[in-house]
């Protein structure tokens, strides 16, 4: 990856209004936040802007007003949490350009928060008059919000055209550990890639295979590919359509020297709720196997957990996208809380690099208990999903020099 600007490459910031687009789409119950992950991401850009003498004007989206003034997507409640969590006053603009944040701005010699850039159509659309508006507003630009990285946006990718950019304190530890992970790995690379649907992740699996060493493939997506070989799913969850789609795949990963991992046992059940009868069975390609036309594979079995603990031990790098199975469902969650922890053991032993994304999945690390034992997690969904299809990301691209 091509070199970006930190906070610490800016030079004297006393005095200069810092632009910082943060990403405070955050939950809300009854008017106050819910879930402040998101705003603790960008204490750290905005205490080193703060200890370098810059006044910071915080951008961000909420919702989806479609360029029009919801009050519904007001970021104003946002304010206690925001003071909170950076232990000083923070003003308010009722609006992101014009009268209203320059009056803001001229008001306040800390943090300001601006209205919410989508109340303008100009942010969805990247009109450069908007960003050139936006631009008016300060100094120096800096994105710190890697989960919109992938939308083209103004507050995202034009306003960097304007100003002097460089990456936020998050979004650069989010850059350094995904190249880390795919643009420059310690080899073995293995990809854990799980979920309920192949044509969700096709492009996903498309790029892995030219990229990782091992590629696991979980969840609902593996019936797919057991399909696809001629292994017996009964009445598992599977694009059975999409059966030649997965053997170009697995030719692919074949020529490209990917070894792709399959279950070769699963946790079969005939109703698909929680603490249901289950029972192990055995899928083997091209086999009937013994599982019943009215059972369903919930989770991966434990010959596979056991040999996927293996790859893993053998492995220097692991991305990992998509629980193994139905994890929110006792006891269906087993295979991705084993490998979880086996992955964090490898981390915490130095042996294993590992970063992880996706609400599911971060969603079964946090349920394991070993979220804070891996190297990286992103908070991120659609840009981490979109940067392991190996797409250009308009946020991240306007950023580099």
């Amino acid at each position: 990856m091509t070199a970006f600007k930190r906070i610490s490459d800016m030079g004297d910031l006393s005095g200069k209004v810092a632009l910082v687009r943060a990403d405070l789409n955050v939950p809300m119950t009854d008017g106050r936040v819910a879930d402040d992950t998101r705003i603790r991401a960008a204490i750290s850009t905005v205490r080193a802007l703060r200890e370098k003498g810059a006044k910071v004007a915080l951008l961000s989206h909420f919702g989806r007003p479609k360029g029009q003034v919801v009050p519904e997507m007001s970021l104003r409640p946002l304010l206690p949490a925001l003071v909170a969590a950076f232990s000083e006053p923070v003003g308010f603009a009722a609006d992101c350009i014009g009268a209203a944040a320059q009056q803001a701005l001229a008001e306040n010699t800390g943090i300001v928060l601006l209205e919410n850039v989508r109340f303008h159509g100009g942010e969805e659309a990247n009109d450069p008059a908007f960003a050139k508006a936006l631009a008016s507003l300060g100094d120096l630009y800096v994105n710190d919000a890697f989960s919109a990285a992938h939308r083209a946006h103004a507050s995202t990718e034009g306003l960097a055209h304007f100003l002097p950019r460089c990456a936020g304190e998050t979004m650069a530890l989010e850059l350094e550990a995904l190249e880390k992970a795919l643009g420059n790995p310690a080899r073995p690379v293995a990809a854990i890639v799980g979920g309920a649907k192949v044509s969700s992740k096709l492009d996903v699996l498309t790029h892995l295979v030219e990229k990782v060493d091992h590629l696991i493939i979980g969840g609902g997506m593996a019936n797919t590919f057991l399909f696809a070989k001629g292994c017996a799913i009964g009445n598992s969850l599977a694009e059975r359509d999409l059966a030649d789609v997965a053997r170009d795949i697995l030719s692919r990963a074949e020529k490209e020297n990917c070894v792709i991992h399959l279950p070769v046992d699963g946790v079969a059940a005939k109703q698909f709720a929680e603490n249901a009868p289950s029972r192990t069975v055995a899928l083997i390609d091209g086999q009937a196997s013994d599982i019943g036309d009215d059972e369903m594979i919930l989770d991966v079995g434990p010959a596979t957990i056991n040999a996927l603990k293996t790859v893993l031990a053998g492995a220097k790098t692991l991305v990992w996208n998509g629980p193994l199975g139905a994890f929110e469902i006792a006891p269906f969650g087993q295979a991705t809380f084993a490998l979880a922890k086996e992955a964090a053991q490898l981390t915490d032993a130095g042996r294993l690099l590992t970063v992880a994304g996706g609400g599911d999945t971060v969603s079964a690390l946090n349920m394991a208990g070993v979220a804070a034992h891996f190297s990286h997690i992103s908070t991120a969904g659609g840009a981490f999903l979109e940067w392991m299809e190996g797409k250009t990301l308009p946020g991240v691209a306007a950023l580099l020099s």
